[in-house]
């Protein structure tokens, strides 16, 4: 969780000052929120410094004063200096602040942990603790588990994908994994994959979703999710498990597929 929370914080970084990506305020504010709600200082500030100014959200002193200062109880020296700059402290934080509804309420880990085998378990623990090394949120890297192959190490598919991740013999050449049964080798490709497709659809989730089950050469064919009716089943499934659209992305890690400059086209 640390991992994921300072990646957001660097993402924020980078959209705030136009640094390897388009200067974009209001993404970078995204970024640095959920990072302040994963306990990162760094995105407190940031978020703080973005409120005190008006910086792709709208001027609050309240909202600044108030992550100024949770970044300050965290030994952020800077964010101690700003609180002279908005005001008396009166504890109000921005909406985004709040944990989502499915991580407030619906406890997936735990209600994933309960049922399952030890064997099971220990995947799973596996998955949500390697996803933020590679950029990934947990939630997302167990949706793509669970469909592809519910944590199974040993599950072998018609098409002779294989283990936990579901790694076509090409997929696990290309992300180089030596053995595809061994489960943290097999994770580690899946997720090297997740990471590259995100970047190249631009954080679009159905779209990484279709392309993790049918390629991404299938996505650009099809301009969009392809018409499969496994494919279709597939990212419905992914979605309703991850219940966002979007997930942050490193651009850094590939450019972006032609796809996303038409579609961007078409929604004007």
């Amino acid at each position: 969780m640390a991992q994921q929370a300072a990646y957001l914080a660097g993402r924020g970084v980078a959209f705030e000052h136009g640094e390897g990506v388009e200067r974009d305020p209001a993404r970078a504010a995204a970024c640095y929120c959920e990072s302040a709600r994963l306990g990162n200082a760094e995105g407190m500030y940031g978020l703080g410094w973005m409120y005190a100014n008006g910086r792709g959200v709208a001027r609050n002193d309240a909202y600044a004063g108030t992550l100024f200062a949770m970044a300050a109880m965290l030994g952020h020296t800077q964010a101690a200096r700003m609180q002279r700059y908005t005001g008396e402290y009166v504890g109000t934080v921005p909406a985004c602040l709040d944990a989502p509804a499915w991580e407030q309420y619906d406890g997936l880990i735990d209600r994933l942990v309960a049922r399952m085998a030890p064997a099971r378990r220990k995947i799973v623990r596996l998955v949500v603790n390697m996803a933020p090394d590679y950029g990934i949120e947990p939630r997302f890297a167990l949706a793509i588990a669970a469909v592809e192959s519910a944590f199974n190490p040993d599950a072998v598919s018609p098409k002779q994908a294989m283990g936990v991740m579901q790694l076509i013999p090409e997929t696990a050449a290309r992300f180089r994994v030596g053995d595809t049964f061994d489960a943290r080798q097999n994770i580690a490709g899946g997720l090297a994959y997740l990471r590259w497709l995100l970047a190249y659809f631009e954080g679009d989730v159905r779209l990484v979703a279709a392309a993790y089950n049918a390629g991404e050469g299938a996505v650009e064919r099809y301009g969009g999710v392809p018409p499969f009716p496994e494919t279709r089943a597939y990212v419905d499934r992914v979605v309703g498990y991850y219940r966002g659209d979007t997930h942050p992305y490193d651009s850094r890690v590939v450019d972006a597929s032609p796809l996303m400059t038409k579609l961007r086209l078409t929604s004007e």
